[in-house]
């Protein structure tokens, strides 16, 4: 045997000869989320209390909508590919303000709702491939003569602690010197309920969740939704940045999702059909925008 081979040899085998354990090649260590699901044999979703159709609390104070089912899809197939077949579901309700922080604190593993991908927000959690997008527009009285933003200049607007549409809406009247009283509410829900009292002149949010909020409430008919986008937005659901292996298990499930057209069943559900709790409709067929990004599924997002 050639010397420079021996000397390998007697290399590798020196821990041995001399009684010293011999050293395993490193594994790559699984990552934060997983560990925990191994730990605990459970995956915690957290969702939201008035994100209609994409997380809400139903009559039964359950957690339902479009990103409800969506997660639990997911979950099925972080079970599947850790052979937890017993995988257990846990449920943890955030608010705009919250939800990114609950994933980053690994007090939930994935955020279950309406939740803009943008590059601010990258730089502290991870997205999936966008189960939505949507664009933000204007909630009003049914009486209201406004058409667009610029018909509100002097007047209040109300949006959501924590969103996009609230930062875009701040800018906007910077720019075009609108003079708006900007006003934030906790949630969803109370926006609309200042907009029906009169306490704001209008809610600006995504517009498929004010179709969604417009129709739960006792008398639809009472408000519309007005104006141009003023944002485009991909709607995806959230998980935590440093653990590779949970996200690639994520996205495989969503990419399997689009491709078998599983997911249009879910998008169909939702937006097509009776949703509780009033079994009303939103008839809001598929935008094209969502349909071309799903020919070529990625999380990859502008912004």
């Amino acid at each position: 045997m050639p010397y420079d081979k021996v000397s390998r040899l007697l290399r590798l085998l020196a821990p041995a000869l001399l009684g010293l354990p011999l050293l395993a090649p490193a594994s790559a260590a699984a990552g934060p989320v997983i560990e925990r699901i191994k730990a605990t044999g459970t995956i915690t979703l957290a969702h939201r209390e008035s994100s209609v159709p994409f997380s809400y609390v139903d009559q039964n104070q359950k957690p339902v909508g479009y990103a409800m089912d969506l997660c639990h899809k997911l979950a099925e197939a972080v079970g599947q590919h850790l052979a937890l077949p017993k995988l257990a579901t846990k449920y943890l309700q955030v608010t705009p303000s919250n939800r990114l922080s609950v994933i980053e604190e690994g007090k939930a593993d994935l955020e279950c709702g309406s939740t803009t991908n943008n590059a601010e927000r990258r730089e502290k959690v991870a997205f999936t491939i966008p189960h939505y997008i949507a664009g933000a527009r204007l909630l009003v009285r049914a009486d209201s003569k406004a058409t667009q933003l610029g018909n509100f200049k002097g007047k209040k607007i109300v949006s959501t602690q924590g969103t996009t549409p609230l930062k875009v809406v701040a800018r906007s009247n910077n720019e075009l010197l609108l003079g708006l009283q900007i006003l934030e509410a906790p949630d969803h829900a109370k926006a609309v309920e200042m907009v029906e009292s009169g306490e704001s002149d209008a809610f600006v949010m995504d517009d498929v969740l004010l179709y969604g909020l417009a129709a739960g409430r006792p008398d639809p008919s009472k408000l519309k939704v007005i104006g141009k986008f003023l944002t485009i937005e991909p709607l995806a659901i959230v998980l935590n940045k440093n653990d590779p292996e949970f996200k690639n298990i994520v996205d495989n499930e969503m990419k399997r999702l689009i491709r078998s057209h599983g997911i249009h069943a879910l998008f169909e559900r939702w937006f097509m059909q009776p949703i509780p709790p009033n079994n009303r409709t939103l008839n809001l067929p598929m935008n094209y925008l969502l349909k071309d990004l799903w020919k070529y599924p990625t999380d990859h997002v502008p912004g």
